[in-house]
């Protein structure tokens, strides 16, 4: 007898062409557009440029992104999901605070494989004030997916929402990520960042 049941899942699992295409495509323009914002600036750079640029019309360019914000950060909400899993996946012994500093590597490591090109980005993010105001929503989403792990690692319940503790580790977590990244742009990049965000963590439980 023929197993259909492995193929299908695996088909399930694995994105169509149609899908693969769109990622290729978004691919393509953040990295055009990435190029124009460390070169022109973001609010000299526009969105005819960068949809000419990407060899796209500016509807076609607005069907993958909603807004020019979001050609920067729109794998924010991806590398929260990797964070958000990776915390998930940290061993049921560690206590909450080290196991948010090690999910927290999903995000460090990746940065740091190309370190020029994220330094220029996180510049970027901090000159453009309506980049910074985007970030920050993307973060308060990050912290909606990181809360409830949290939850059960504190034996907390999930129905007690008045329960400040949660929110309070995740959003302190997340300022320490805030301050290590600001320490890495401060000094170039000399001092890796997982090294500061140790530092920036440290610093809460001493």
């Amino acid at each position: 007898m023929t197993d259909f049941t492995g193929t299908a899942a695996r088909s399930a699992a694995k994105p169509g062409l149609r899908e693969r295409m769109r990622a290729t495509v978004r691919a393509e323009v953040t990295e055009v557009a990435l190029r124009l914002f460390i070169e022109q600036g973001f609010d000299r750079t526009t969105v005819e440029q960068i949809a000419a640029e990407a060899g796209l019309s500016r509807a076609s360019l607005f069907r993958h992104f909603g807004t020019k914000e979001d050609i920067v950060l729109g794998d924010l909400e991806e590398i929260g999901r990797q964070i958000a899993d990776a915390l998930a996946a940290r061993p049921d012994q560690e206590q909450p605070w080290e196991a948010l500093r090690w999910a927290f590597d999903a995000m460090t490591l990746r940065y740091e494989t190309a370190p020029k090109q994220t330094l220029s980005y996180l510049r970027m993010l901090q000159d453009t004030p309506s980049l910074r105001a985007r970030h920050y929503e993307k973060q308060l989403r990050w912290q909606e997916m990181m809360i409830p792990e949290i939850t059960r690692r504190l034996g907390a319940s999930p129905d007690r929402p008045e329960d400040p503790r949660p929110t309070a580790l995740v959003a302190a977590a997340l300022a320490c990520l805030d301050a290590a990244s600001t320490g890495w742009l401060a000094c170039e990049g000399a001092v890796p960042l997982p090294v500061l965000l140790d530092r920036a963590m440290g610093a809460i439980t001493e």
